[in-house]
């Protein structure tokens, strides 16, 4: 688990968990900056996707976690680091906060504290973090936090993109 001043970081494990970010990844709104776009889900797929992308994850310190509010336990959304790039000494980051929670400072939290736990425990060498353009609350939170912008392109769904890249001895 990891912990900030008012955010608990830690596995998904039950049905009664995976069924609120359900909720979360139900909303068109909370899906409008996923590359996918995608809020039909069902139980049965979320929890697919969660098995999948946790499998072998969670046994080295990544995968996606659930987010929780320390004083009620209430889950606000997920985050995760991710191997995307091939055991290269670069770790993904991605989360996802409930519209709900937006403007509050949570991304921002978040994302530092997974910046942390990257560079500090799984020893990654680079942290990097990819979003569209109109995504502008992750585009200010990652200037703010002292990403630096490597590339500015178009995702395959002709949408322009953004990819931030922070190393180890910059954080």
């Amino acid at each position: 688990m990891i912990e900030t001043k008012r955010l608990a970081i830690e596995k998904i494990e039950t049905e009664e968990e995976l069924g609120f970010l359900l909720s979360i990844y139900s909303n068109p709104l909370n899906m409008k900056y996923i590359q996918s776009g995608k809020f039909d889900w069902t139980f049965q797929e979320l929890e697919e996707r969660y098995k999948r992308v946790n499998e072998e994850g969670y046994k080295h310190g990544l995968g996606m976690f659930g987010v929780k509010l320390k004083d009620t336990g209430q889950i606000i959304g997920e985050a995760g680091l991710f191997d995307s790039f091939d055991l290269s000494g670069k770790l993904e980051l991605g989360y996802i906060v409930d519209c709900h929670y937006w403007k509050q400072g949570f991304g921002t939290e978040i994302c530092k504290a997974l910046i942390n736990y990257a560079f500090k425990n799984l020893k990654s060498q680079e942290v990097v973090a990819r979003m569209y353009d109109d995504n502008i609350g992750s585009v200010k939170i990652c200037e703010n936090l002292g990403f630096k912008l490597i590339e500015n392109n178009k995702a395959p769904d002709g949408k322009n993109f953004r990819k931030y890249v922070m190393k180890n001895d910059s954080f």
